[in-house]
């Protein structure tokens, strides 16, 4: 099974999202840094093992980590970690926009019905007018 990180940053906890504060946007944008800061705070605690776990067994300095520079298939990881970090940091903007897909095609979807019944009521007012 493949899992595709931009379908799954589309996932939405149920209920209503919190906010905290009087514009929409500036929540969003507070979820977007606070979800930055979340995968930073992770990102910073793994390397900080690594360099130490690697500095005490005496494997590796740290100017080898600051001078590295990846091959193809380490370059190719990265970008696909990239995809995945920018879905999951932008999930609540993604989210948003299907939101507002989702309620545009019923704002659509009901005036369509409202044309149908209004051509019905029409009909109807003229076959009761020929009679």
């Amino acid at each position: 099974m493949t899992l595709d990180p931009i379908t799954m940053a589309g996932n939405k906890a149920r209920g209503k999202r919190p906010s905290y504060f009087k514009e929409a946007d500036t929540d969003r944008l507070m979820a977007i840094l606070m979800a930055l800061a979340g995968e930073l705070a992770v990102t910073r605690e793994r390397v900080d093992t690594l360099e130490r776990l690697l500095a005490a067994r005496g494997l590796l300095e740290r100017e080898a980590i600051e001078n590295y520079e990846p091959d193809s298939d380490a370059a190719r990881e990265r970008g696909l970690w990239h995809q995945d970090f920018i879905a999951r940091i932008l999930r609540v903007v993604q989210q948003e926009i299907e939101q507002f897909d989702e309620d545009r095609q019923a704002r659509r979807q009901a005036r369509e019905e409202n044309v149908s019944a209004t051509t019905e009521l029409e009909e109807l007012i003229d076959e009761l007018a020929s009679t």
